[in-house]
């Protein structure tokens, strides 16, 4: 491999600046997002949470205190909304034991640990949370990271994710900021250019020579 991943990084700064991202106006709103995004676009994550917002319900408290039926047809646009009204439901309970404050103050790998056994939170989702609520370096992958990586290849389209987010902790600086924007350029990058069609002439990676092998 004749570039790294800070090169890849490089390029899609210069191309798109720094994309300030998670979308969210409080940590609760982040977490909240990164549960309803699940098997669904960002799309349908906004106008749940828009809901949620009109009914002043954007709080753990308020979550607990709605009922499943109604929490569940607020979030309907992002789908699944009986089982991710009770995902949330779960959280908001582990909240009340765990507040973010406190969680952003523990070892990364101890809060995961915790995030993890939750119902309805899996690594992307827990991961999701560590860097963008609570400011943790972890390194969050997608489904978009594996394609990009998996068609450029640096890895197999077989890799784990544990194994794709070993490569970025291991070869990255551990910057929680660097973090936060790498991934987003990267989710960028896959919804513009390497989609399930990809547009590869277009692609600015292919452009600056980092070159796809599909």
């Amino acid at each position: 491999m004749k570039f790294s991943l800070l090169d890849i990084y490089t390029v899609l700064l210069q191309r798109n600046g720094n994309l300030a991202w998670w979308p969210g106006e409080t940590d609760i709103e982040v977490c909240v997002g990164a549960i309803l995004t699940q098997n669904t676009s960002w799309h349908n994550v906004e106008r749940a949470i828009s809901n949620l917002k009109k009914e002043d319900l954007m709080s753990a408290d308020k979550i607990l205190s709605v009922s499943s039926e109604r929490l569940s047809k607020l979030i309907r646009p992002a789908g699944y909304f009986n089982q991710k009204a009770g995902y949330l439901k779960g959280f908001c309970k582990f909240l009340k034991l765990y507040s973010l404050p406190k969680l952003s103050k523990m070892e990364p790998c101890e809060v995961r640990d915790l995030l993890l056994s939750i119902k309805g939170i899996g690594p992307e989702t827990a991961d999701s949370i560590l860097l963008y609520a609570l400011d943790l370096p972890i390194f969050v992958i997608d489904a978009y990271t594996k394609r990009i990586l998996s068609r450029i290849g640096i890895v197999s389209n077989k890799a784990t994710y544990q194994e794709l987010q070993d490569l970025f902790h291991n070869k990255l600086p551990t910057d929680i900021e660097l973090f936060n924007d790498y991934h987003a350029q990267l989710v960028v990058l896959a919804k513009d250019f390497c989609n399930k069609k990809p547009k590869c002439s277009e692609c600015p990676l292919r452009i600056a020579g980092i070159c796809c092998f599909n």
